[in-house]
């Protein structure tokens, strides 16, 4: 990114921070005695249903209703919630160091599709060495608060409405080539790394 002036970084979260594997989420469920398929633990496939979740036009009860109106009757929400979030692994510390270092030269921001339920439990694999997700970036964006799902469009231009960003001078980092697609359009320049991978080495960034 030579002789390009980044002041920002926006970073997708699941698959570029946090490592995620949908088939635990599955073996999680069939311990439960529950068969689900790919449309309730593929996090770019689901159901329409699921991602008005994601969109946050459904509520915790809702989707607690629904899973097992669609995939496991009997099961409480505290079974249904433990399966659901066990797609998500850790946040690798030299990630973690990375962003606090990021933090000393650009304007951090996260963007994430993501649900009330897997955020509440997510949010503790930011807990390193006394900080909290709030401390590594200076704002965060989550679809289901800001009623958005990438890659439209309305979720770029809403972000940078709120965070009052250029996106000339904004790299945006995500694992999914048609959010890259969607941000670019837009005058973002990005980054789309294969996910679950370390990719620090293939970040460059020149001021």
């Amino acid at each position: 990114m030579k002789g390009i002036m980044i002041r920002n970084i926006l970073f997708d979260w699941g698959g570029v921070l946090i490592h995620l594997d949908k088939h635990r989420c599955t073996e999680a469920f069939a311990r439960l005695g529950v068969e689900v398929s790919d449309e309730l633990t593929n996090p770019y496939g689901q159901r329409a249903d699921l991602k008005d979740f994601e969109q946050g036009t459904m509520t915790v009860e809702e989707f607690h209703d629904t899973v097992r109106r669609v995939y496991a009757p009997g099961l409480t929400d505290e079974q249904i919630d433990e399966a659901w979030n066990a797609l998500l692994l850790e946040i690798p510390a030299y990630k973690l160091d990375m962003l606090l270092a990021l933090k000393e030269r650009y304007r951090l921001f996260l963007l994430s599709n993501t649900n009330a339920v897997h955020w509440e439990e997510g949010r503790k694999r930011f807990d390193y060495k006394g900080h909290k997700a709030e401390d590594y970036f200076e704002q965060i964006f989550l679809s289901h608060e800001i009623h958005e799902l990438k890659p439209t469009p309305e979720a770029f231009i809403k972000v940078a409405q709120l965070a009052g960003i250029k996106p000339e001078e904004t790299l945006f980092i995500d694992d999914l080539q048609a959010s890259c697609d969607a941000a670019e359009a837009l005058g973002f320049h990005t980054y789309c790394p294969k996910a679950n991978s370390d990719w620090r080495d293939e970040l460059k960034i020149e001021n």
